[in-house]
């Protein structure tokens, strides 16, 4: 049998482009019945609440520190203990110079990192709504960079750095320019930490008290954001929601413990659902 050999063009194969390659994958992951129930909840909402996990940030390449290609995918860390003891309040009392190994070892692999569509999306939606309130679980500060305002960072921000001695504030780009772990105070030679909720740790004072606020003045929309809603205060408003009559929202590639409290559900990644939702409600 002979076989006819294809010409390939001067310019080489026609391919598509990685990225419209994998918005055209994520479009066809999403339910569009779900999409425009989502988008009529949002079309009648003045008041929004965005509540976002680790799943918001997976579109910039932001790496898991645990599972599947994370970055620590084993029971133990090299220094024998496991990384949430690493990471762990407890730990950076006893031996800061490990716990900032790790924290260090995290930031590193996420530097140059930048907000996806998603972030942006958000951003934008803020002088579409009354009030657009994004509580976020994440440290990566991207909420911000995006230009949300109206932003309750509940484990902190990793490009803030405090004085454990002195008190004294700073904030950084990045931890390249930091030197001998741990760093130092500038001020009165102490110990600093990032201002982040290390693992046994209670949750920042104020943004308690304004988490306590915004709920309490209420919201027409509550969306889910590519977390599993594992701590209570991350779940509460979605439940509550969903039990006063208002609308809820879920975007998350697997199911979670707060999925049978959404009206709207969609297995997808978050920028393109974000981006197709904003779309549609103009």
């Amino acid at each position: 049998m002979r076989h006819t050999r294809r010409s390939i063009p001067p310019d080489g194969p026609k391919t598509m482009p990685f990225q419209a390659l994998r918005r055209r994958q994520a479009d066809a992951s999403i339910d569009h019945t779900e999409l425009e129930r989502a988008a009529d909840m949002l079309r009648d909402a003045n008041r929004v609440l965005v509540i976002t996990g680790a799943g918001m940030s997976a579109d910039s390449g932001l790496p898991t520190y645990r599972g599947i290609g994370g970055l620590y995918d084993t029971d133990r860390t090299e220094d024998g203990v496991a990384i949430e003891d690493a990471l762990s309040g407890a730990m950076f009392e006893r031996d800061p110079a490990l716990t900032w190994k790790y924290i260090a070892q995290i930031e590193s692999a996420c530097r140059g990192a930048a907000p996806n569509r998603g972030h942006a999306v958000l951003a934008e939606w803020a002088s579409r709504f009354e009030r657009l309130c994004v509580l976020t679980q994440n440290v990566d500060g991207f909420h911000r960079i995006a230009g949300s305002d109206d932003v309750i960072e509940m484990h902190g921000n990793i490009h803030g750095l405090s004085c454990v001695a002195c008190r004294h504030r700073t904030r950084v780009d990045d931890y390249a320019g930091l030197g001998a772990l741990p760093p130092r105070c500038e001020v009165c030679g102490g110990v600093l930490r990032p201002d982040v909720v290390l693992f046994g740790e209670m949750l920042p004072a104020r943004a308690v008290t304004r988490y306590e606020r915004a709920l309490s003045d209420g919201f027409d929309v509550v969306m889910s954001i590519g977390t599993t809603a594992v701590f209570p205060y991350i779940a509460a408003p979605v439940r509550e929601a969903w039990q006063s009559g208002y609308g809820t929202i879920e975007i998350n590639p697997q199911p979670t413990d707060i999925s049978r409290f959404c009206h709207a559900i969609m297995r997808a990644p978050a920028a393109r659902v974000l981006e197709r939702l904003s779309e549609r409600i103009g």
